[in-house]
């Protein structure tokens, strides 16, 4: 498993060649690509805990664990970084406010052991019969409603510091049209540092107290993350766990997509590994949320790493994997990050969520969903308007709040909408995609 062949002369990757999973390059080289690994997947990793105010070094360390985890239960034939999945951030700050920090990482868990389930059951089933409970339709309204239900939280934090989070949203958006690449990829990264720098120097000039150093001198520079524990005992639990079960669809789709990516790019034979992929992760967000991290999805910020440098090999993912780890173990990095003002976070989530939206509707554009047809129709409206309103219901003892609702809402409306169209032949049903004409993307040649 820990033998890599060296691809070519270990320095260089010739043109059209790529460095396979079960090669490297020399050692030098690969840790080098590691490291740039690291940097990658940061700027997103540290914002899930920092928004929803979970330790940022313990998440950060089982990030790192859950990697070297997905390497293992892969066999090391799948690269892939394990970060913090941003799907988790609603319902974890929602399951908080309502029933406390155990209850939440209660749903993290039971997300985890369903993703392992779910992949088990890939690994002997194969994936049919997913695509047919969550066709592209239901896919695309339920990614897309997890993002756009934080709409608030990103204004909540906004109005706090409009300045900085207007300077941090013009930065996000400047990098991400001004480079390519690599620097194109971290424009969210780099617009916090762009929202922190400018926040110290409007303290500085105004002499007005907007971020606190004071625990970053206390902080040691050597010691081990603080864990909690989940907690399945209060009553409040059992009814914010329903809000992290869309999750689930969100992180299968995520682990999918990886795996079909990295089969593109090396081998096809690297698809047989999907079923392993769902269960490494089920595993890992377990792992996490057991000991009082985030919820851990495939990261599509180290593809881009690997497209761009042509390195597909499981080596720089130990690599990335063990830094991530002895970063962790440094509470004073935890506390630099736990400084980052309300205004900066405001600006980059404003962006950052309505991405996690668009991804959801480019589902949508890219299995061409006929929008025509009433059913399609209504299975995305309905659910979208359910979550941006922050639609609830109570029934009992139990609040479904709007990500549950929507979620429902979409797979009922699909399901139950279909078979009556059809049985009644109006037409309404979902067709199938559109045909293509011309280049898909309607551009002409």
């Amino acid at each position: 498993m820990f033998r890599w062949k060296l691809h070519g002369n270990g320095r260089t990757v010739a043109p059209g060649a790529v460095v396979a999973p079960g090669e490297r390059l020399n050692w030098g080289a690969t840790v080098a690509i590691g490291l740039q690994h690291v940097i990658a997947m940061f700027g997103a990793t540290f914002l899930v805990p920092v928004l929803t105010q979970f330790p940022v070094s313990t998440t950060l360390l089982f990030s790192g664990v859950g990697t070297l985890l997905f390497l293992l239960i892969t066999r090391n034939r799948l690269p892939s970084y394990l970060g913090s999945s941003f799907a988790f951030i609603a319902p974890i700050t929602a399951a908080t406010t309502m029933a406390g920090t155990g209850s939440a990482l209660a749903g993290i868990v039971a997300v985890g052991v369903l993703l392992a389930v779910i992949g088990f059951i890939v690994q002997f089933a194969g994936l049919g019969w997913v695509d047919k409970v969550m066709p592209p339709v239901v896919a695309g309204a339920i990614v897309a409603l997890i993002g756009f239900n934080l709409a608030p939280v990103a204004w909540g934090s906004f109005e706090k510091q409009p300045l900085t989070g207007t300077i941090t949203l013009v930065a996000v958006i400047l990098f991400s049209v001004l480079f390519r690449g690599f620097l194109g990829r971290i424009s969210i990264f780099l617009g916090v540092i762009v929202g922190y720098v400018a926040t110290v120097l409007i303290q500085v000039t105004t002499g007005e107290k907007l971020i606190d150093f004071d625990a970053v001198d206390a902080a040691p520079w050597v010691g081990l993350p603080e864990f909690h524990f989940p907690d399945f005992a209060s009553p409040g639990t059992w009814s914010v766990i329903a809000m992290f079960l869309p999750v689930v669809l969100v992180l299968v789709a995520e682990n999918v997509g990886h795996v079909r990516g990295v089969a593109a790019m090396t081998d096809a034979t690297a698809n047989r590994s999907t079923g392993r992929a769902l269960i490494a992760d089920g595993l890992a967000t377990t792992l996490a949320g057991s000991f009082g991290g985030s919820g851990t999805t495939t990261y599509g910020e180290n593809i881009g790493v690997m497209a761009a440098t042509r390195v597909y090999s499981t080596a720089v993912y130990w690599i990335a994997g063990l830094t991530a780890i002895l970063l962790s173990l440094s509470p004073k990095v935890g506390a630099v990050f736990n400084t980052i003002p309300p205004g900066v976070l405001g600006g980059v989530t404003t962006a950052l969520y309505g991405l996690i939206g668009i991804i959801g509707i480019k589902i949508w554009v890219d299995n061409r969903v006929d929008f025509s047809r009433p059913v399609n129709q209504y299975t995305g409206a309905v659910a979208l308007v359910l979550a941006i309103a922050g639609f609830t219901m109570d029934i009992g003892q139990f609040q479904l709040g709007a990500i549950v609702l929507g979620s429902v809402a979409a797979l009922v409306i699909y399901h139950l909408g279909n078979a009556i169209a059809r049985a009644r032949q109006t037409g309404a049903d979902d067709g199938g995609p559109i045909p293509a004409v011309g280049p898909l993307g309607g551009d002409p040649s």
